[in-house]
Formats: C-alpha cells, structure tokens, sequence
C-alpha cells in the first residue's frame, strides 16, 4: 500500500486490526496452556503407540478452532482445501514455502499424521515444547539427527512437513533450500510434495515483528504444487527445487510494507 492510501485507513479499522491481534496471539496461548497439563502428563505415562497419534490429533483440533476463530473474529481468510487431498497418503514428504510463522498451523490443521521439524527453541519452550514432545515431533538441533529422526517418522507412516529453507523466508518470494529434504527423500525413497503458501501479507514474516497488527483482511491460499521423484543426486535436486519454488511463487509479494 502507498503512504497516500496508508493515511486512508479508518482510524477505527486500525483499532480492530490492532485487537485481532491481540485476541489472536492471546487465543493461541490460551489452546497452549488448556493442553500444557495434559500433555506434561501424558508424555511420561503413555507408550509412543498412544501418546504420539494422540498428541497429533490434539494438536489438529486445537489448530482447527484456533483457524476458525481467527477466521470469525480476526478477519483472516484460509482457503486450506487443496490439503484433503493429502490426509490418507502416507508415508509421505511435504516440503513448503516459508513465508510466516503461521505455516505449520496451516498445513498441521489438516493433516492427521503431520510431524513437523521444529527449532530446539520451540521444543524447549515452556508453551510449545510439552505437546510437541508428546505428537513425536522433530527436534531441529544436529543435521544427523534431523535426518534419522524423519527416516524414523517415516518408517511409521508419518507425514513429515519441512520447510526447505530451514527459516522463515528473507528473500522473497523463497530464499534457498539447505540440503536435509533431498537427502531424507534419497534415503527414504519417497517422493516430495511441494506446498505453495501465499499470504495477502507476510504477517509475522521475518521482517514482521510479532507486535505489530496485522493487515486485515488478511488471506491465505494453500496449493499443490509439482511432486518431486526420489533424488539420486541431492545437490541437483537441490537446485532444482529452488527453481521450481522461485518460479511457481514469482507472483507473491516480494516484501512487506509498512503503514501507518
């Protein structure tokens, strides 16, 4: 938006927008800390077998209402469809565009068996890390056991969703991938899926700062993009999903903009 069309903005709009946000990050911390006790519990009392698809499951649901109640009271707009099509394929890869910190909720809201690669931080955070231990998540620290961890998932009919960039995306529309998903996909012999994310904004991008409201409406469309064979060369692969993933999201915004 230019300067000119920013000072057109309904000073009351601006105070809805800056509410949104604080019922949206309020709201998402409030399903965190309804499942925090639970899943604590449940982490060292039951076997894998029951704890894991528990934990994912919970995490669905809980991200599934959290969508919805941003969609009714945040002006937000998901078009997720494309997804269904994934929820009874597994094993399976799923490599994605990083543009904002809502991505994994997206795709995880959808997909029963989801796993996700996560930061050490997340894992370790007291908000975050008991449920993600409990769904068997993957802790992002050392590149090996990164690898082994989703060959693990794997072998058990996990969905695994990385994000090839290994960060939320500085150069837009997709900064370059690290070298993880094509070697996982090589050992595990299975194909990747890519996923397109599109955002109206990058709200909460990188250069987005988690305090500052959103721009609503703000719409986000998920898509299908082209499956990938297994590699046999990972460093090939590599370029060519950086290809694919700067040609399918050439049309996206190329960076944030500021309003006042």
């Amino acid at each position: 938006m230019t300067e000119a069309g920013a000072h057109r903005v309904h000073p009351l709009w601006k105070a809805y927008e800056a509410l949104a946000m604080v019922v949206g990050l309020g709201s998402l911390a409030a399903l965190c800390l309804l499942w925090l006790p639970l899943a604590m519990i449940a982490y060292p009392l039951l076997p894998r077998h029951i704890g894991q698809p528990l934990g994912r499951r919970m995490i669905g649901l809980g991200l599934r209402f959290y969508l919805r109640l941003l969609h009714l009271l945040c002006a937000c707009r998901f078009d997720l469809q494309a997804l269904d099509a994934l929820k009874h394929e597994s094993p399976l890869i799923l490599a994605a565009n990083h543009p904002t910190l809502l991505d994994a909720v997206l795709i995880v809201s959808r997909l029963p068996n989801a796993v996700c690669v996560m930061k050490a931080s997340l894992m370790d955070n007291p908000l975050f890390g008991s449920a993600a231990r409990l769904a068997r998540y993957i802790r992002n620290r050392v590149p090996a056991d990164v690898v082994l961890g989703s060959l693990e998932e794997l072998r058990h009919g996990g969905q695994l969703v990385i994000f090839p960039e290994g960060t939320r995306t500085t150069d837009f529309p997709v900064g370059p991938s690290q070298p993880g998903v094509g070697l996982i996909a090589s050992r595990a012999g299975l194909p990747v899926q890519t996923v397109l994310i599109r955002f109206s904004t990058p709200y909460l991008g990188k250069a987005w700062p988690l305090w500052r409201p959103p721009r609503l409406p703000l719409t986000c469309r998920v898509e299908l993009g082209r499956r990938f064979d297994p590699p046999s060369d990972t460093n090939a692969f590599r370029r060519e999903l950086d290809a694919y993933f700067q040609m399918a999201l050439a049309s996206t915004a190329s960076q944030p903009h500021s309003r006042s």
